[in-house]
C-alpha cells in the first residue's frame, strides 16, 4: 500500500498536516516526501504544475492537490472507516462552507499577524481574532464542529493550533484569552492520535516563523 500512496509534504504547513492527520485517521499507509519549497523537486513541479505547491497526494500514480480536496478525496476512496464528511447533503455543504472559511478568512489573518508589522499588523491582529469568535459562534458548546466526533472542519481547523504560539509572541496577544472555547476545543482535538502525532511542537513552528518573517518584515 505504501508505494501507492505518497505525500509531497512540508512538516510546518498546516496544509499538508490536514492530509497526514486524514491518512492517519484512515489508518493508511504511505510514503512522505519532504520538499524543500526553495528548490522544489522535479516530482513536485511535474505531479502540481499549475500551483507547484505542497501538498500533493500521488495515488496510483495520479495527483490530487490542494488540501481540502485532498481531504475530500481521501474520504471517497477510503470510505469503510472513520468517516471525515458528513454523509446528510446538507450537512455535507456547510462542513465545506466552514472549511472554505478556514482557508480563506482564518488563513489569511494568520498570515498578517505575523508576516506584517505596525498597523498592518494590529488589523490583521483584529481580523484574525474575529475569524476565531466567528468560529467559536460555530462550535457552540458542541465537543466538535461536526457534533460529537471529530470531522472535517475539526480537521481543517486544528491544524493552525501548532501555530498558535508563533501568532501570540509575534503579535503579542494571548488567543485563550481572547477565545478560550477555542482553546478548550483544540485540547480535545490533541487527545485524538492522530491529530497528537500530527502536529509539530509549537516552540520548533515558533522558530520556523521567526525565519520565514525576516523574508517579509525589515525589524
Amino acid at each position: 500500500m505504501a508505494g501507492e500512496v505518497v505525500l509531497l509534504d512540508f512538516w510546518p504547513s498546516m496544509f499538508a498536516m490536514r492530509v497526514r492527520i486524514a491518512l492517519a485517521e484512515k489508518g493508511i499507509r504511505y510514503e512522505s516526501k519532504e520538499e524543500d519549497l526553495s528548490n522544489k523537486s522535479p516530482l513536485l513541479l511535474e505531479m502540481n504544475p499549475i500551483n507547484k505547491q505542497i501538498p500533493v497526494l500521488i495515488h496510483k500514480g495520479k495527483p490530487v492537490c490542494e488540501s481540502l480536496i485532498i481531504v475530500q478525496y481521501i474520504d471517497e476512496v477510503w470510505n469503510d472507516k472513520s468517516p471525515l464528511l458528513p454523509s446528510d447533503p446538507y450537512q455535507k455543504r456547510s462542513s465545506q462552507v466552514w472549511a472554505d472559511f478556514v482557508d480563506k478568512k482564518v488563513s489569511g489573518a494568520a498570515k498578517k499577524v505575523w508576516s506584517t508589522k505596525g498597523e498592518e499588523q494590529e488589523a490583521g491582529k483584529k481580523e484574525f481574532l474575529e475569524a476565531l469568535k466567528t468560529m467559536e459562534g460555530e462550535l457552540g458548546d458542541k465537543p466538535y464542529f461536526g457534533g460529537e466526533t471529530f470531522g472535517y472542519v475539526d480537521l481543517s481547523f486544528i491544524t493552525f493550533y501548532s501555530w498558535f504560539h508563533a501568532y501570540e509572541v509575534l503579535g503579542n496577544f494571548n488567543i485563550e484569552a481572547e477565545c478560550p472555547k477555542i482553546i478548550t476545543w483544540a485540547k480535545r482535538c490533541m487527545q485524538k492520535e492522530a491529530v497528537a502525532n500530527t502536529l509539530p511542537d509549537q516552540k520548533k513552528v515558533y522558530e520556523f516563523v521567526v525565519q520565514l518573517r525576516k523574508m517579509f518584515v525589515s525589524e
